[in-house]
């Protein structure tokens, strides 16, 4: 899809810490410029969004990460987003991340470490939740591991596996989705080193790696995926700084080229964008350069669908910043910003 097909985004924000709800913004077709041109503001706390292009028209989801999570859906066909419905619980705690599986909407709720699977209707309104898959296991960081978080969870590039990255236990589990009973099934797990803290991982576009971004370590675990038997094997580790920092780190997001030249990693803490090249296979990672995200503490990294830009949700700065790549190095440059106080995640559509 290129910039003439992309006029909108849709930013989640933190309403708990001043934000006002999904802001919605026009995209110009040339710079990538942001601007505000209005406010869903129904759902408390809607911090992470996406759009599911797959059903009757274009419908945005929104978790709300409360104690009692829910989900919210919005027909985005025409300007101005509409409710589908009323919102649903997730039958967990703190929501973070969700994605569309094959006609079902799958949450990863963080507080209560579990993933739940709704049912879509043919809408894409959302139905009561059916299956809550639980977490099990800890980590090292007693602080942070003392159960199993639940961050991101999401669909390989084949479509037939679903991939839970779990930030307290060091792993990421690995289930087929039965979609007739709505059900997960479990089919194995990966571990990474103790301490590791998973956050979120991204596909390389052949669909061949996945590159798992940890929050607690400051490194990318490379790993080998094997669609035809859903089998992640870690195979090397590449750091976010390689000299070492003395500043207290969290990585966010990670986000990879569509060509696999590039993988780029968000690091809150130093406020920075630190730059990986892939070697031919994408089995090896190299740092090599780290820049300003433009804001203060990046929640969010997301890609252009043309490929010509990154956006960063900086939460604790209050605004969205779009920042240029270098199309032989990779290197983002800060073009603009948009001010969207609380700004925690970004979708277009």
């Amino acid at each position: 899809m290129g910039d003439e097909h992309t006029d909108r985004a849709f930013i989640g924000s933190f309403t708990s810490s001043g934000g006002r709800g999904i802001v919605v913004a026009a995209v110009h077709p040339t710079t990538g410029a942001l601007t505000e041109i209005g406010v869903v503001d129904a759902l408390p706390d809607p911090s992470y969004l996406t759009v599911d292009h797959a059903g009757p028209g274009p419908v945005l989801y929104a978790v709300s990460e409360t104690a009692q999570g829910s989900l919210a859906a919005y027909d985005i066909a025409d300007p101005e987003p509409r409710p589908l419905g009323v919102p649903v619980a997730v039958r967990g705690d703190s929501p973070t991340h969700l994605s569309v599986v094959r006609g079902h909407l799958l949450t990863a709720n963080y507080a209560s470490g579990s993933v739940t699977v709704l049912p879509l209707a043919a809408d894409g309104g959302l139905r009561a939740a059916g299956d809550v898959r639980h977490y099990t296991g800890s980590g090292p960081d007693p602080a942070r591991q003392s159960g199993p978080p639940a961050h991101q969870v999401l669909s390989d590039p084949s479509g037939r596996w679903v991939l839970g990255v779990d930030l307290g236990a060091d792993k990421v589990w690995i289930f087929s989705l039965d979609a007739r009973e709505g059900r997960l099934v479990p089919n194995g797990e990966t571990s990474l080193p103790p301490g590791t803290g998973p956050r979120h991982l991204a596909f390389h576009p052949s669909g061949s790696h996945a590159y798992v971004l940890g929050e607690l370590d400051p490194a990318v675990t490379v790993c080998r995926w094997d669609a035809a038997a859903g089998v992640l094997e870690p195979v090397g580790t590449a750091p976010l700084f390689p000299d070492g920092t003395d500043e207290a780190v969290s990585p966010s997001a990670p986000v990879v080229s569509p060509d696999g030249r590039h993988l780029w990693a968000a690091v809150r803490g130093t406020d920075t964008i630190t730059v990986l090249v892939l070697d031919a296979t994408g089995e090896r990672a190299e740092p090599v350069a780290s820049v300003p995200c433009g804001g203060r503490w990046p929640r969010d990294l997301v890609l252009h669908p043309s490929g010509t830009r990154l956006y960063a949700a900086n939460e604790r700065s209050g605004d969205v910043t779009w920042l240029d790549l270098d199309p032989a190095t990779g290197v983002p440059r800060r073009a603009g910003s948009l001010p969207v106080p609380a700004a925690s995640s970004i979708v277009f559509a």
